[in-house]
């Protein structure tokens, strides 16, 4: 079975990209705005406590991580609230939030730009 294909932006926080700059020189990468607020259907203050946890918690998590992160706050708004909580509800809720980069292993591989600093490449793509 063939590897997974890297998304370019993974590649560049882990250096694959300098590595093998052929691999990666024709991928696009889409852009996503900001995560932002809340979705409309999450009505309940549990989940939108959750949302608010995890925009604060994970800054990096874009509009294009919606979905996911609506299936997390779910999820851990159930815990707020104090409902019953199975054991597969908290290993999906731990999967998102991996997958998401908020476990400090995922946290690891995700690289921020210092705020106020530019990227110095930026110069060779505008």
């Amino acid at each position: 079975m063939a590897n997974l294909r890297t998304p370019k932006a993974k590649a560049k926080i882990t250096g694959a990209d300098a590595q093998n700059p052929h691999r990666f020189k024709n991928r696009s990468e889409p852009e996503s705005g900001p995560l932002g607020k809340a979705s409309v259907h999450i009505i309940d203050n549990h989940q939108l406590s959750a949302w608010s946890a995890f925009l604060t918690e994970i800054p990096w998590l874009t509009e294009a991580d919606r979905t996911l992160v609506e299936i997390a706050s779910n999820l851990r708004g159930r815990l707020f609230s104090g409902d019953e909580v199975g054991v597969q509800a908290i290993a999906q809720l731990r999967m998102c939030i991996a997958q998401m980069g908020g476990t400090p292993a995922d946290r690891s591989k995700v690289s921020l730009p210092d705020k106020g600093e530019k990227d110095s490449t930026s110069k060779y793509f505008s």
